[in-house]
């Protein structure tokens, strides 16, 4: 048998697997507007959002930006370190930042089905709708 027939397929397998990690989750250039944080509407529901632009995540739900480098790895998004801004914040938004700052350190699980998106862990969930 000769070494090129052994390696050729191989060499197409290890091509298949080098796209996006997390089985095609894609989520580079897309912005998503918060819907809802720990089953609640955001607090300030203009200034909830979600972006993932050039290996960085970006998250503000009223008061503090946060964000940091990120990746997929396999149904997990893995953030961080992650940054704030650090302006005075108090009442029903400064809870909802505190959910969404431990969920995104948290490793959360990750699914996308079309233009929806669901993070689940550290006991906080959120939900996301795409925006242009």
């Amino acid at each position: 048998m000769d070494f090129r027939s052994l390696i050729l397929p191989f060499v197409a397998m290890l091509s298949a697997c080098t796209g996006v990690q997390g089985g095609g989750l894609d989520l580079a250039g897309t912005k998503w507007t918060v819907t809802r944080i720990d089953g609640k509407a955001p607090v300030a529901p203009d200034k909830a959002r979600l972006t993932f632009e050039g290996g960085r995540i970006g998250a503000n739900v009223g008061c503090n930006g946060m964000g940091g480098d990120y990746r997929i790895d396999g149904d997990r998004l893995i953030a961080g370190p992650l940054i704030a801004t650090r302006m005075f914040c108090e009442g029903p938004v400064w809870g909802q930042e505190e959910a969404v700052g431990a969920l995104l350190a948290g490793a959360p699980i990750v699914a996308r089905s079309g233009e929806t998106l669901r993070l689940d862990s550290s006991g906080h969930s959120l939900e996301a709708v795409r925006s242009r």
